[in-house]
């Protein structure tokens, strides 16, 4: 320390001022470079969150975009869409595209949509989004059943007839008919002790008859069984039920094809013309049947035809056959366009509405004996062509259109086809 006193006092006064002016501009440098550091610091953490953000955003569209194409590819309507977007919402997924790959988050998205339904909404509100979200999970292709698409009914609210609205349509059907002989009529008045329904056409009552009641509610289906009380011209007392049965009515997607098929009148029974042999007299009846009587009892006659439309178990079939709604009949038609491997689909249809054509007649059909697989595969070859052909779905009732004029009077003449929960 005295060394350095006895250096300073060793100098002049210019030195010792220039000294001090060094020593001045060195604190000064220093406090600029704080300075600078301080300032700087702020800006590149704003900057690497406008750049984080900025490709957040980008990410963000490029999953929107993926999920509309995917989308579009499927055929999944505007109401599908925000379903599965609120899915997505409480699933934990980041990006909304991966919903179309993830089973696991789809079913853990569906299971928290159906609690908060459960919750909020009614009974039968539920059943229904649990019937979209089913139908849903089944158009992006995971197969296996969860335990939220199982129905609960008659949780925690039982369904009963007395929860019909007044003005609601319901279709009715006498047990010794056929579906397709339903009758429409509409509640006028629905107390805790009986039903009353108007009928749209007079029909005839039997006291003690049973009837299958039908009410369509968004996408299900209720159906319980009951017996008329009273009755005035077409106004109906009918008992209530408080076994309702809940059945979810399907909705396919419905795609334009051009398949060729084969179709022929199937009814249950027929009357064999009688057998007169050259004398102009009835034979004798023998014991048994010969193959060639056998085959004297005629085989189905197929007249050939085109799928115009496929839409699940549903076909629009053209064909210059004359059938009328609730015949039967038996169609084959090739399921696959063009493939290498091709495969043809033989099952017996219910004729659900027919129209006259200029070479024939276009024929709506619903197939009637097949497995879930089975529709599951008809599903997949409908999701196939819709994906081939770029189209997107127009709502149906699994029985097909060619226009929505045509699909209006199909569901005016049979609401939908149903499957069991």
């Amino acid at each position: 320390m005295e060394g350095l006193n006895t250096i300073f006092l060793a100098l002049t006064p210019v030195e010792r001022w220039q000294a001090a002016r060094r020593f001045s501009i060195d604190i000064t440098a220093h406090e600029w470079l704080v300075l600078i550091t301080v300032t700087a610091l702020p800006m590149l953490i704003a900057l690497l969150f406008w750049v984080s953000y900025r490709r957040l955003v980008e990410e963000r569209k490029i999953a929107q975009k993926r999920f509309a194409d995917n989308a579009d590819k499927i055929g999944l309507s505007e109401r599908e869409r925000q379903i599965l977007l609120k899915v997505v919402s409480r699933s934990g997924l980041k990006r909304s595209d991966a919903i179309f790959s993830m089973e696991d988050a789809f079913d853990r998205g569906a299971s928290k949509l159906i609690e908060e339904s459960l919750a909020t909404q009614t009974t039968e509100e539920t059943e229904g989004l649990r019937a979209e979200l089913s139908f849903l999970r089944q158009k992006l292709g995971f197969q296996d059943q969860p335990t939220w698409s199982v129905g609960t009914a008659a949780k925690p609210k039982k369904l009963n007839s007395r929860q019909i609205p007044v003005g609601k349509k319901v279709h009715m059907t006498p047990q010794t008919s056929r579906l397709s002989d339903s009758i429409e009529s509409t509640v006028i008045e629905n107390n805790d002790m009986e039903l009353v329904v108007k009928l749209a056409t007079p029909v005839k009552i039997t006291f003690g008859e049973l009837w299958l009641l039908r009410y369509y509610f968004g996408s299900s289906v209720w159906e319980f069984d009951t017996s008329v009380i009273s009755y005035d011209g077409d106004m109906l007392v009918l008992n209530h039920s408080d076994n309702v049965r809940l059945t979810i009515r399907r909705r396919f997607l419905r795609v334009a094809v051009e398949r060729p098929a084969l179709v022929a009148h199937f009814p249950f029974t027929r009357t064999l013309p009688p057998k007169i042999d050259s004398g102009g007299r009835k034979p004798k009846a023998k014991q048994g049947s010969t193959v060639a009587d056998r085959i004297c009892w005629g085989i189905p006659e197929f007249v050939p035809a085109v799928v115009t439309e496929l839409a699940g178990p549903g076909l629009r079939i053209e064909a210059p056959l004359d059938v009328k709604i609730g015949d039967r009949v038996l169609a084959i038609f090739q399921l696959d366009e063009g493939d290498k491997d091709s495969s043809i689909v033989e099952d017996i249809g219910l004729v659900r509405h027919t129209k006259a054509t200029e070479n024939g007649f276009s024929i709506a059909v619903e197939l009637i004996g097949l497995s879930d697989s089975d529709v599951d595969e008809l599903i997949r070859a409908a999701n196939t062509a819709s994906a081939r052909a770029g189209t997107k779905e127009q709502d149906g009732d699994g029985t097909g259109s060619a226009s929505d004029e045509q699909a209006s009077e199909e569901e005016a003449a049979e609401p939908a086809a149903t499957q069991g929960v």
